[in-house]
C-alpha cells in the first residue's frame, strides 16, 4: 500500500465542501467537515465524510439524495481544504512540516528537511503512513544502501500526511562520552608504554 502512486485526495476535518444541484438549486449548500468527520446537510442530515475521496463522496451523496430526488445530478467540489503536507522528524537538519508539491520521495523529503545530520542512521529511515483511524503502516528505507549503489529505484514516494523519521545511529549514543573516553584511552596507552620501558 505504501507504493501507491497518484492517490486521490481524501477529505479531512476542516475542509469546506460545495454541493451544486444544476436542476434543483434550492438544495445547493456549502458545508464544513466537523471535528468528528461529519457534515450537517440541511435536507438529509448528518453524513460521515472524513476519509472519503471526492468520487466516493459524490456517489454517497447521490444515493442519499435519491431518497428525495429522482435521479439527482450533483456537482461536488472542495472550496477550501488543507494543503498537502508531509512531516520529517529525527536526525535531520530542519525537522518540521513541509508542503507537498508534486511527486516527492523519501530521499527528497530528507533533503528538503536539511539533509542527514552526523548522528543519522541512514540505513534505517522510517516512513509512517496512516491507513485508517486505527492503523498506521511503517516501512524501513535503507537510504545508505541506495545511495552507495547509486540506485534509487527502491525509494518510496510520499503521500500527504506521511511522516519520515530518521533515528540516531549507534555512534551518536556514545558521542557525548568520547571527550572523556579518549583522554582515558590515551592515558592507558602512555602508561603502558612507559611501564614497558621502565619509566
Amino acid at each position: 500500500m505504501l507504493e501507491r502512486r497518484n492517490a486521490r485526495y481524501r477529505i479531512e476535518v476542516g475542509d469546506v465542501i460545495g454541493l451544486d444541484f444544476p436542476f434543483t438549486p434550492e438544495y445547493d449548500e456549502n458545508v464544513t467537515v466537523q471535528p468528528d468527520g461529519y457534515v450537517s446537510l440541511i435536507t438529509i442530515g448528518d453524513m460521515h465524510v472524513s476519509g472519503m475521496t471526492m468520487p466516493e463522496l459524490t456517489v454517497a451523496l447521490r444515493q442519499s439524495y435519491a431518497k428525495i430526488l429522482h435521479n439527482p445530478i450533483i456537482t461536488v467540489a472542495l472550496s477550501n481544504f488543507e494543503q498537502p503536507y508531509f512531516i520529517v522528524g529525527g536526525e535531520v537538519g530542519k525537522p518540521g512540516k513541509y508542503d507537498l508539491h508534486g511527486d516527492t520521495t523519501v530521499v527528497q523529503a530528507v533533503e528538503i528537511a536539511g539533509g542527514f545530520t552526523y548522528t543519522s542512521k541512514h540505513s534505517h529511515v522510517l516512513l509512517f503512513r496512516r491507513i485508517s483511524d486505527d492503523w498506521v503502516s511503517a516501512r524501513v528505507v535503507n537510504v545508505k544502501k541506495m545511495l552507495n549503489a547509486g540506485n534509487l529505484s527502491e525509494d518510496l514516494h510520499i503521500e500527504t500526511g506521511d511522516m519520515v523519521f530518521v533515528p540516531k545511529s549507534k555512534l551518536s549514543k556514545v558521542q557525548p562520552f568520547l571527550p572523556y573516553l579518549l583522554p582515558y584511552q590515551l592515558f592507558r596507552i602512555n602508561f603502558t608504554a612507559s611501564s614497558a620501558y621502565g619509566y
